[in-house]
């Protein structure tokens, strides 16, 4: 389980992260499927050495962490950084005059034709892609 909830606890977004924390929970993340599925493995020929023996409640208690591994091994292969960081579909957007933004506050700006769209890049950083059309034309706008 520790290979699914370390980098997940360590690798988070907007937090100041060390260089040797994240070198860490990355290297985890590489290896963890193939762990998380050796442990599974170990634990049901574990679980099934055990369960002819086992009292009801022990059977229960086997049950409940044959799942908590399987459940870890299914979780280390899925990029649940994605959850977090989904694609804006339907920006919506106001004149220069009307916006809130800082003087100085950084944009990714994109013009096609005669249409000119600024995306702020605080919002880019959280998302990572919006999805926009400009000019009848689709756009995919990424950071």
């Amino acid at each position: 389980m520790a290979l699914f909830f370390v980098p997940a606890f360590i690798i988070r977004p907007f937090t100041q992260q060390s260089s040797r924390g994240l070198a860490a929970a990355m290297a985890l993340r590489q290896a963890a499927p193939s762990l998380t599925l050796i442990a599974a493995a170990l634990c049901l020929l574990f679980a099934l050495l055990l369960w002819r023996s086992a009292t009801r409640p022990r059977r229960i208690f086997l049950s409940a962490m044959l799942f908590l591994v399987v459940s870890s091994a299914v979780m280390s292969r899925l990029n649940y950084f994605e959850w977090m960081f989904h694609p804006l579909d339907s920006p919506q957007f106001e004149a220069q005059s009307a916006s809130k933004l800082e003087s100085g506050e950084m944009v990714l700006a994109v013009r096609y034709g005669n249409d000119a769209r600024a995306y702020p890049i605080r919002e880019m950083a959280y998302h990572h892609v919006l999805n926009d059309v400009i000019e009848g034309v689709p756009v995919a706008v990424t950071y």
